[in-house]
């Protein structure tokens, strides 16, 4: 099979918001300071593997399909739907929200190109499926560290009221 320019256009979308995804991660592994410092740093290098990972993976999905992928860094740069990353060290709090954030724009931008994907290359849509299952994952447990519990609804009475 020989990917059409959209699908080609499509995969070429995702694929450079994994390399951003990685180059952030790896800047944010680096600057991160502050409480919780050492989890999150070890936390943030899982998530860079697979970020490299996802990317190999998706780039010679493309080949397979004919099409050419482009991670040099002016392509990546201009093309990204991730956010910039902030200069100078950062804090572990503010680390996990930029992260999650930049995790939750790779997501939407793959789940905004799933369907036109499925339609032509339900093979790719699978693989898709995968980085989404797993990016997912890593943005709520990256989260999880600012969020504080919910509190449990208040139980009805169990017995009919008016009667003892």
């Amino acid at each position: 099979m020989k990917a059409s320019a959209e699908l080609g256009s499509n995969l070429q979308s995702v694929l450079v918001d994994l390399i951003e995804l990685h180059v952030q991660g790896k800047q944010a592994h680096w600057s991160v300071v502050g409480k919780n410092f050492r989890d999150l740093h070890l936390q943030l290098d899982e998530i860079i593997d697979d970020a490299r990972l996802f990317t190999d993976q998706l780039a010679e999905r493309m080949r397979a399909l004919d099409a050419l992928p482009d991670g040099r860094s002016e392509t990546v740069t201009a093309t990204t739907h991730l956010p910039k990353f902030p200069a100078g060290e950062v804090d572990t709090s503010e680390t996990v929200g930029l992260v999650t954030e930049r995790l939750d724009a790779a997501v939407d931008n793959i789940r905004a190109v799933h369907d036109a994907v499925d339609e032509e290359d339900p093979t790719s849509a699978d693989i898709l499926h995968g980085f989404i299952e797993k990016l997912e994952q890593y943005a709520w447990m990256v989260s999880a560290e600012n969020r504080t519990p919910r509190k449990a609804p208040a139980k009805a009475p169990t017995r009919p009221a008016g009667r003892a």
